[in-house]
């Protein structure tokens, strides 16, 4: 029986966690710890190391470096790991510091997404693990980044040209929340509450329109983050591989 591949989570707040995506890895047969950027030795072997590396989101900037030093150690984890070609997945804040750790900028966009929303596929990305996208997904962000040299854009919508990337063969960021469970969002209605009422958004009118979607989202969590951990390999040649999803 094959043992189980190890992944790690990085968190940045205790509400953003795997949600969805949680028991899609169980069921796909990997092993999952959790460590806490603010708290934690982000410089220890067995992050640096892991089968998997997954960077979750969190209300801060990338640049906000001086504020919470934290955030340069994670961004020369990630570059570390993806010049080896070790699968990394990034979700908002992760999908972002990849994007810094390849050398795009990040940096505050021109209006606030937070809701249900749609993303429009580009060729790359409809052949991608993303091609199983059939409904609109969770927007959280106010910052966007440049598309970094070499990476390969899936998807985008009106607002923003970059919501989705791949970076060789391991490597995918997403800038939306497509492992937002439904029924965990309550926690971040409390969580964001200060920035939810500074974009004058109404929880009541944003938990409905949770609960219309709570079964198409899960399932197309599952089809999609099942196909990326199938396509994932493990890579420690230390070489980079070609662009893909």
């Amino acid at each position: 029986m094959r043992p189980p591949r190890s992944a790690i989570a990085i968190r940045h707040v205790a509400f953003e966690d795997l949600g969805l995506l949680a028991p899609i890895m169980e069921r796909a047969g990997w092993s999952v710890s959790f460590c806490d950027a603010p708290v934690d030795d982000l410089s220890d072997r067995a992050i640096r190391d892991a089968d998997l590396l997954i960077v979750l989101g969190g209300p801060i900037g990338v640049y906000e470096t001086e504020t919470y030093p934290f955030l340069a150690t994670e961004i020369a984890l990630l570059e570390q790991r993806l010049r080896r070609g070790l699968p990394t997945l990034g979700i908002c804040l992760g999908a972002q510091l990849m994007a810094q750790a390849l050398g795009g900028r990040v940096f505050p966009g021109k209006v606030k997404e937070i809701g249900w929303g749609p993303v429009e596929l580009t060729a790359d990305g409809k052949s991608s693990c993303l091609r199983n996208l059939q409904t609109k997904v969770l927007h959280w962000h106010g910052d966007t980044f440049d598309l970094p040299d070499d990476a390969v854009r899936l998807a985008s919508n009106a607002n923003y040209e970059n919501q989705a990337f791949a970076w060789g063969h391991n490597a995918l960021a997403l800038q939306f929340h497509l492992e937002a469970d439904p029924r965990q969002l309550e926690e971040w209605y409390v969580g964001h509450a200060v920035e939810l009422s500074a974009a004058k958004i109404p929880v009541p009118e944003l938990r409905a329109a949770t609960q219309a979607l709570a079964r198409p989202v899960a399932a197309q969590a599952e089809q999609v983050f099942g196909d990326w951990l199938l396509s994932i390999a493990p890579n420690h040649s230390g070489l980079r591989s070609s662009a893909g999803a």
